[in-house]
């Protein structure tokens, strides 16, 4: 699936924070969160990380085209206490999008059950019958020409949830290779979603702390 996979690598790593037991990084478009199988994608987050810091680990997973907020653990100790926080939905977290066309409803939520569609994995579908619970939380930002801003609260964590919840509403993530077809696709370079906003509570005193990176569109 990973066609001539070139990640960016200026800069190799851009460290938003970093302490003994954690570390938050502001993830590129177009960087794996942690190797595919084939040795060609071998660079992805967690092996620059290593390079840097060897006992680092993932805590969660970015999208390769999305870009924003990534949280890792440190230690192992460190790495259960952050992992339970996103297990539990303890965390709050926010990204930013462009959708193609206008959304008339300025704020709104999407309740639609995902699940794998297998024969054309890794996308994702809509299903009643089987899919699991899958909630995300939209505010309309900016009407942009023929585009739409918005900032997407995604209560669960599925595959791709909100890249579908937003096609399902007939407003396509622009610059979406996996989803997005004819104006909408051809109208970004990359895919235009961005975690802009994580907190979550600090493993080791507890406090609450936010952590944000740059909307790059």
């Amino acid at each position: 699936m990973l066609l001539n996979y070139a990640p960016p690598c200026d800069p190799y790593l851009d460290i938003l924070y970093q302490d003994d037991f954690m570390l938050v990084i502001n993830k590129p478009s177009e960087l794996l969160t942690v190797p595919g199988k084939d040795p060609k994608h071998a660079d992805c987050v967690i092996s620059r990380v290593n390079k840097v810091f060897p006992t680092a680990r993932i805590v969660h997973r970015l999208d390769m085209a999305t870009s924003g907020v990534l949280c890792l653990a440190m230690s192992k100790e460190a790495h259960r206490f952050l992992s339970i926080q996103f297990q539990d939905r303890l965390t709050n977290k926010h990204y930013i999008a462009r959708v193609d066309g206008h959304v008339p409803q300025l704020t709104g939520s999407i309740d639609l059950p995902l699940i794998c569609d297998w024969p054309n994995r890794p996308k994702q579908m809509v299903c009643h019958d089987t899919g699991k619970p899958s909630l995300t939380h939209y505010q309309v930002l900016e009407h942009e020409g023929s585009s739409t801003r918005v900032k997407l609260t995604p209560i669960t964590g599925r595959s791709h949830q909100l890249r579908v919840h937003m096609l399902s509403l007939g407003h396509a993530i622009l610059g979406d290779r996996l989803y997005a077809k004819g104006q909408a696709l051809a109208a970004a370079d990359r895919l235009q979603l961005h975690a802009e906003m994580l907190q979550i509570s600090h493993p080791n005193t507890e406090q609450l702390m936010t952590f944000e990176a740059p909307v790059p569109f």
